[in-house]
């Protein structure tokens, strides 16, 4: 009865061994917008962001090297933690300072260790974008069920994004908001893709597209 037990755990003592490192996002921003700034300290269990702050967020895989990371960072710098997730794939965390050198240096460091530079991220990709007009009473209601932002008003046009790996979509809010009027309703930043939901006039909305799609396609990775 032993063998096969022995068995068994060497088998999954060599899968994690053979388990691959995967710098899957160095995402930064270089300073918070107003509303991105506000939804983020809805949904953070860390330290509070606010307007003005630059951000780093960096997701791995294995997700459990998140921990080490994170410790890396705050040590190292004046950089203070929003977010540390371990969800079943990634781990993601997330950094933020008044001062971008704090934040620069605490993902120098972080890379330092790794052995690795921004460039050895995956690159960021568009998974889907759609632009709805007049977005109807009924498809209003179940929407503001699920966000944590601004409320969606019936009548608006609706901008949602959707990128991979996740942690880039808070890079294509914040430029979005940078470049156009626009009210955020929700961000999703965690799993295998991010989502996010904008809405306002229609013109403002392809500004904002054409904003956080920039913002994602002049990164460079792998």
């Amino acid at each position: 009865m032993l063998l096969p037990v022995f068995c068994h755990l060497c088998s999954v003592f060599s899968n994690m061994a053979d388990t691959k490192f995967e710098l899957r996002a160095y995402c930064y921003l270089d300073r918070m917008q107003p509303q991105y700034a506000a939804f983020v300290g809805t949904i953070t269990q860390g330290d509070l962001p606010i307007e003005g702050m630059a951000s780093l967020y960096v997701e791995v895989a294995p997700g459990n090297d998140v921990f080490r990371l994170v410790d890396i960072a705050v040590k190292s710098t004046d950089a203070k933690p929003g977010a540390q997730i371990v969800e079943r794939e990634f781990g993601m965390f997330e950094v933020h300072s008044l001062k971008q050198a704090e934040v620069l240096e605490a993902g120098r460091i972080v890379l330092e260790r790794l052995n690795l530079k921004p460039e050895d991220r995956i690159k960021p990709t568009v998974a889907s974008l759609q632009i709805i007009t007049h977005v109807n009473t009924y498809q209003v209601q179940l929407l503001n069920r699920f966000r944590r932002g601004a409320m969606l008003v019936a009548g608006e046009t609706l901008f949602i994004m959707e990128v991979a790996p996740a942690a880039y979509i808070n890079l294509a809010a914040n430029e979005a908001e940078k470049y156009a009027s626009v009210k955020l309703i929700h961000v999703s930043s965690v799993g295998r893709f991010g989502r996010m939901w904008m809405s306002g006039s229609e013109a403002e909305m392809m500004a904002a597209q054409k904003a956080a799609v920039a913002a994602i396609e002049n990164l460079q990775g792998k």
